[in-house]
Protein backbone atom coordinates (compact mmCIF):
# COMPACT_ATOMS: atom_id res chain seq x y z
CA UNK A 1 0.00 0.00 0.00
CA UNK A 2 2.81 2.37 1.05
CA UNK A 3 4.28 1.81 -2.23
CA UNK A 4 0.97 2.56 -4.33
CA UNK A 5 0.91 5.74 -2.17
CA UNK A 6 4.46 6.78 -3.05
CA UNK A 7 3.75 5.85 -6.20
CA UNK A 8 1.04 8.20 -6.48
CA UNK A 9 2.45 10.99 -4.98
CA UNK A 10 5.59 10.51 -7.64
CA UNK A 11 3.07 10.93 -10.76
CA UNK A 12 1.27 13.91 -9.09
CA UNK A 13 4.25 15.77 -8.96
CA UNK A 14 5.54 14.64 -12.59
CA UNK A 15 1.67 15.65 -13.78
CA UNK A 16 1.52 18.66 -11.64
CA UNK A 17 4.50 20.43 -12.82
CA UNK A 18 4.00 19.19 -16.42
CA UNK A 19 -0.21 20.55 -16.70
CA UNK A 20 0.60 23.84 -14.86
CA UNK A 21 2.77 25.41 -16.62
CA UNK A 22 1.11 24.09 -19.77
CA UNK A 23 -2.46 26.17 -18.60
CA UNK A 24 -1.23 28.69 -17.24
CA UNK A 25 0.80 29.45 -20.76
CA UNK A 26 -2.63 30.10 -22.05
CA UNK A 27 -2.47 33.17 -20.16
CA UNK A 28 -0.34 34.51 -22.71
CA UNK A 29 -2.89 34.65 -25.50
CA UNK A 30 -5.92 36.13 -24.03
CA UNK A 31 -8.43 37.91 -25.86
CA UNK A 32 -9.49 41.45 -24.16
CA UNK A 33 -12.35 40.21 -21.58
CA UNK A 34 -14.81 42.84 -20.50
CA UNK A 35 -15.55 43.99 -16.60
CA UNK A 36 -13.02 45.42 -14.33
CA UNK A 37 -9.43 43.57 -13.77
CA UNK A 38 -9.37 40.51 -11.17
CA UNK A 39 -9.58 36.45 -11.01
CA UNK A 40 -13.27 36.73 -12.84
CA UNK A 41 -12.22 38.45 -15.84
CA UNK A 42 -8.34 36.22 -16.39
CA UNK A 43 -10.63 33.09 -15.89
CA UNK A 44 -12.99 34.44 -18.91
CA UNK A 45 -9.95 35.26 -20.83
CA UNK A 46 -8.48 31.59 -19.90
CA UNK A 47 -12.20 30.36 -21.48
CA UNK A 48 -11.50 32.08 -24.71
CA UNK A 49 -8.81 30.01 -25.72
CA UNK A 50 -8.84 27.23 -27.78
CA UNK A 51 -5.17 26.30 -27.87
CA UNK A 52 -1.62 27.83 -27.32
CA UNK A 53 2.16 26.94 -27.86
CA UNK A 54 4.96 28.50 -26.11
CA UNK A 55 8.85 28.33 -25.50
CA UNK A 56 10.29 27.94 -22.16
CA UNK A 57 13.20 28.33 -20.06
CA UNK A 58 12.87 26.22 -17.06
CA UNK A 59 15.29 26.78 -13.93
CA UNK A 60 14.86 23.78 -10.58
CA UNK A 61 16.68 24.59 -7.77
CA UNK A 62 17.31 21.76 -6.14
CA UNK A 63 18.43 21.05 -2.34
CA UNK A 64 21.18 18.97 -3.24
CA UNK A 65 22.44 20.51 -6.22
CA UNK A 66 25.09 23.84 -5.82
CA UNK A 67 23.58 25.61 -8.98
CA UNK A 68 20.00 25.76 -10.71
CA UNK A 69 19.44 23.06 -13.14
CA UNK A 70 18.11 24.97 -16.58
CA UNK A 71 16.29 23.04 -19.38
CA UNK A 72 14.02 24.49 -22.17
CA UNK A 73 11.79 23.66 -24.88
CA UNK A 74 8.44 23.76 -25.82
CA UNK A 75 4.87 23.46 -24.90
CA UNK A 76 1.54 23.15 -26.56
CA UNK A 77 -2.44 22.67 -25.41
CA UNK A 78 -5.30 21.62 -27.65
CA UNK A 79 -8.35 21.84 -26.26
CA UNK A 80 -10.25 20.26 -24.74
CA UNK A 81 -7.93 17.76 -23.08
CA UNK A 82 -4.10 17.54 -25.23
CA UNK A 83 -1.54 18.67 -23.38
CA UNK A 84 2.08 18.44 -24.44
CA UNK A 85 5.59 19.74 -22.89
CA UNK A 86 8.57 19.11 -25.25
CA UNK A 87 11.97 19.14 -23.27
CA UNK A 88 14.69 20.15 -26.33
CA UNK A 89 17.44 21.01 -24.31
CA UNK A 90 19.88 19.52 -22.45
CA UNK A 91 18.42 15.88 -22.96
CA UNK A 92 15.11 15.17 -25.19
CA UNK A 93 12.49 14.11 -23.46
CA UNK A 94 8.44 14.66 -23.88
CA UNK A 95 5.24 14.32 -21.75
CA UNK A 96 1.73 14.22 -22.94
CA UNK A 97 -1.49 13.98 -21.49
CA UNK A 98 -4.01 12.96 -23.78
CA UNK A 99 -7.89 12.37 -22.51
CA UNK A 100 -7.27 9.92 -19.92
CA UNK A 101 -3.56 8.69 -20.96
CA UNK A 102 -0.39 10.28 -19.90
CA UNK A 103 2.48 9.18 -22.31
CA UNK A 104 6.26 10.09 -21.24
CA UNK A 105 9.28 9.49 -23.60
CA UNK A 106 12.75 9.64 -22.01
CA UNK A 107 16.03 8.28 -23.60
CA UNK A 108 14.44 6.70 -26.01
CA UNK A 109 11.91 5.08 -23.88
CA UNK A 110 7.88 5.76 -23.82
CA UNK A 111 5.68 4.57 -20.71
CA UNK A 112 2.38 5.01 -21.13
CA UNK A 113 0.06 5.46 -17.81
CA UNK A 114 -3.69 5.37 -17.35
CA UNK A 115 -5.28 7.62 -15.10
CA UNK A 116 -7.85 5.41 -14.26
CA UNK A 117 -5.29 3.74 -12.29
CA UNK A 118 -4.89 6.83 -10.20
CA UNK A 119 -8.01 8.09 -9.22
CA UNK A 120 -6.53 11.24 -7.01
CA UNK A 121 -4.54 12.49 -9.59
CA UNK A 122 -7.94 11.93 -11.99
CA UNK A 123 -9.36 14.59 -9.69
CA UNK A 124 -6.57 16.58 -10.03
CA UNK A 125 -6.65 16.59 -13.53
CA UNK A 126 -10.04 17.14 -13.72
CA UNK A 127 -9.77 20.46 -11.75
CA UNK A 128 -7.02 21.77 -14.35
CA UNK A 129 -9.34 21.06 -17.30
CA UNK A 130 -11.72 23.29 -15.37
CA UNK A 131 -9.14 25.63 -15.12
CA UNK A 132 -8.67 25.57 -19.15
CA UNK A 133 -12.38 26.09 -19.33
CA UNK A 134 -12.53 29.05 -17.13
CA UNK A 135 -14.31 27.49 -14.52
CA UNK A 136 -13.13 29.49 -11.74
CA UNK A 137 -15.29 27.11 -9.13
CA UNK A 138 -12.92 24.11 -10.20
CA UNK A 139 -9.34 25.64 -9.42
CA UNK A 140 -10.91 26.68 -5.96
CA UNK A 141 -11.89 22.95 -5.25
CA UNK A 142 -8.00 22.60 -5.59
CA UNK A 143 -6.47 25.93 -4.33
CA UNK A 144 -7.08 29.05 -2.96
CA UNK A 145 -6.78 31.75 -5.15
CA UNK A 146 -4.76 35.31 -4.60
CA UNK A 147 -4.42 37.88 -7.58
CA UNK A 148 -2.43 40.97 -6.61
CA UNK A 149 -1.35 44.12 -8.68
CA UNK A 150 -3.39 45.47 -11.82
CA UNK A 151 -4.11 44.44 -15.23
CA UNK A 152 -0.09 45.81 -16.56
CA UNK A 153 1.49 44.17 -13.38
CA UNK A 154 -0.11 41.09 -11.75
CA UNK A 155 1.05 37.99 -9.81
CA UNK A 156 -1.67 35.03 -9.28
CA UNK A 157 -0.46 32.62 -6.40
CA UNK A 158 -2.05 29.14 -5.89
CA UNK A 159 -2.08 27.75 -2.33
CA UNK A 160 -3.26 24.48 -2.48
CA UNK A 161 -6.01 22.86 -0.07
CA UNK A 162 -6.00 19.45 0.17
CA UNK A 163 -3.19 17.93 1.89
CA UNK A 164 -2.64 15.37 -0.64
CA UNK A 165 -1.55 18.02 -2.68
CA UNK A 166 0.00 20.22 0.20
CA UNK A 167 3.18 17.51 0.31
CA UNK A 168 3.80 18.03 -3.15
CA UNK A 169 3.54 21.85 -3.24
CA UNK A 170 3.68 24.90 -0.69
CA UNK A 171 2.65 27.64 -3.15
CA UNK A 172 2.57 28.33 -6.78
CA UNK A 173 3.19 32.08 -8.20
CA UNK A 174 2.26 32.82 -11.64
CA UNK A 175 3.36 36.69 -13.22
CA UNK A 176 2.51 38.81 -15.96
CA UNK A 177 1.43 41.97 -17.60
CA UNK A 178 -1.63 42.55 -19.16
CA UNK A 179 -2.54 39.66 -21.71
CA UNK A 180 1.21 38.44 -21.09
CA UNK A 181 2.61 35.50 -19.24
CA UNK A 182 6.12 36.21 -17.94
CA UNK A 183 6.54 33.76 -15.40
CA UNK A 184 5.69 30.62 -13.27
CA UNK A 185 7.32 29.74 -9.96
CA UNK A 186 6.65 26.46 -8.61
CA UNK A 187 7.51 25.76 -4.66
CA UNK A 188 7.39 22.84 -3.51
CA UNK A 189 6.48 21.29 -0.14
CA UNK A 190 10.71 19.94 0.28
CA UNK A 191 11.95 22.87 -0.39
CA UNK A 192 13.10 22.75 -4.37
CA UNK A 193 11.52 25.58 -6.69
CA UNK A 194 11.41 26.10 -10.40
CA UNK A 195 11.11 29.02 -12.10
CA UNK A 196 10.04 28.69 -15.74
CA UNK A 197 9.79 31.92 -17.87
CA UNK A 198 8.05 31.75 -21.00
CA UNK A 199 7.60 33.60 -24.78
CA UNK A 200 4.63 33.11 -27.19
CA UNK A 201 4.85 31.16 -30.17
CA UNK A 202 2.75 31.26 -33.07
CA UNK A 203 -0.28 29.43 -32.67
CA UNK A 204 0.19 26.46 -34.04
CA UNK A 205 0.14 22.75 -32.58
CA UNK A 206 2.13 19.46 -33.27
CA UNK A 207 0.05 17.19 -34.99
CA UNK A 208 -1.57 13.79 -33.70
Amino acid sequence: MNRKLNGETKLLRLILKHLLMVSMLLTTFMVRAEGDWGIDRLMQSLASSRSGSASFVEKKTIAMLDKPVESSGELFYTAPDRLEKRTLKPNPESMLLDKDKLIVEQRGKKHTLSLANYPEVAAFIDSIRGTLAGDRKALERSYKLSLDGDEQNWNLSLLPIEDKMKKVVAKINIAGAGNILHSIEIKQADGDRSLMTITPLPTTVPAP
